[in-house]
Parts: structure tokens; sequence; C-alpha cells
């Protein structure tokens, strides 16, 4: 019988951070070896970063963009262990940061950790490549309201997948927000919604806006033990991999789509 993966688990005092310590000692195909969070933070149980490091054969990270970029840098400066990162809102210097330590160390990064939302993503890719630039493409996400990036990293995720079908950036094509006498819709143009409060998990839709009639695409997450299950996925299938960036359709066979 094979050993269980030694898992760390970052941010550990965190909403996430806590749902990922319940799943992980429930799994008996990994062990917990170390919580650890911000310095200084107090709690039961934690340690430092560098020795959950020496412990762990993946980390798994839901904090922020630049904890997860710091994180990443070690890991590679290190040599390991390997690196989930679940964290959203990155710029584009921090993406490339990511990008530059998983040639040390494998790392996957991702929008979401939902086995549906990542189906969700195929879809939209495959029905904005069939349908082409003649319908409207319209992304909306809601969360709770204690979510800080806007618009989420699931729908940024959901965005290029519409862009990658269309053989186009979505950095071209994307309005993030809409306000006065703006004109027509632009031909080709990606939109993003937002809609904050309560204690809305996560919920997205791709409408996809023709002549005559509408395609909608969507997905709602009931708790955030879905996050959960497909993080824990990522750490079993990278651990062992070589260094590179991966992301969740790697982790479930997607990249066909």
């Amino acid at each position: 019988m094979p050993q269980p993966l030694k898992i760390a688990i970052a941010g550990a005092l965190g909403r996430m951070g806590r749902q990922m310590v319940e799943a992980v000692e429930a799994d008996p195909r990994l062990t917990l070896v170390a919580r650890f969070h911000k310095p200084g933070s107090a709690g039961e149980g934690l340690v430092e970063q560098g020795e959950a490091l020496s412990l762990a054969d993946v980390v798994i990270d839901f904090t922020t963009p630049t904890a997860s970029v710091e994180l990443a840098k070690t890991c590679a400066t290190r040599g390991g262990p390997a690196l989930i990162i679940g964290s959203t809102g990155f710029e584009p210097a921090e993406l490339a940061g990511i990008a530059e330590a998983a040639k040390s160390v494998p790392i996957v990064r991702s929008g979401s950790y939902s086995l549906g939302l990542n189906m969700l993503t195929g879809l939209v890719e495959q029905a904005a490549r069939a349908l082409g630039p003649d319908a409207d493409i319209e992304i909306l996400e809601a969360h709770h309201r204690f979510k800080v990036d806007a618009p989420s990293g699931t729908a940024l995720m959901l965005g290029e997948a519409a862009a990658r079908g269309r053989g186009i950036s979505l950095d071209d094509v994307a309005q993030r927000g809409r306000d006065g006498v703006i004109g027509p819709r632009p031909s080709g143009e990606i939109g993003f919604a937002v809609l904050r409060g309560g204690s809305i998990v996560g919920e997205h839709s791709v409408s996809l806006l023709a002549e005559g009639e509408t395609l909608a695409l969507s997905h709602s997450a009931g708790d955030r033990s879905m996050f959960a299950r497909g993080a824990i996925a990522a750490a079993l299938w990278v651990a062992g991999r070589p260094a590179g960036e991966y992301d969740m359709r790697d982790v479930l066979g997607f990249t066909a789509f």
C-alpha cells in the first residue's frame, strides 16, 4: 500500500485553509504534516513556513496573490515541494513570477478547483468556437461580500476559454464595466458583470447571445468542499511531476477541449 501523500496547508486560518485542513484530514490517501499562516499568526499546531516546506510533498495554498508568489519563489529556491495555488486576482508581473518558479518545481494554478466549473470552461470554449463572433458573450459572476477581487478568477478563466475558442486574446476584447452613454456594443466584445453580497459561495454564467436565440451555460457552488476536493485531486496528480506550470485541464485530462 503506497504511503500517504504529505500535505502542508498555507493560510491555514483562512476560510479555504480551514476547509482544506478538514478535507485533508478526512482523506486516507493524504497525511496533514503541517499548517502555517502569515508570520506572527497565533494558533494551535501552526508551524513556520520553512518547517512546513521541509515536511511536505505538496503545499496547498489559498491565500493572496502576493503571498502565493512569494511561496512559489521559496519553493523554487528550495527545489520543492510541489505547489497547488488557488489564489486569484494576480497582476501580470505576479503571474510571471509564478511562471518563473515553475521552471524549478511543479505548480498547479487554477481560477477554480471545481470539476463542474472546469467542465463548463471546456463547454464555453467549444461553444465560442462553434458560434463565432456573431454571438455576443457576457459573463456574470456572484460571490460573498468578503471577496476582494473582481471579476473573479473563475470568471476570467471562462473569459479566457471563450477567447481561446475564437483564437483571440481576452485582453483585446474584455469589457469589465459599463457606465453612462457608451454607444452600441462592439462586435466580438466579451463582457463581465459582477455581483457581491451575502454569503454566496460562487455563481457563474456565460451567455452567448445571437440574433433570435441565447445559449446560457452556468454553474452554482453549494459550498467550498468542492474546491477542496479539486485541490486534493490536483495534489495527488502533481506529486512526482516534472517542473512546469499546470492547470485543472491538465489534472482532469481536459486539454483536448
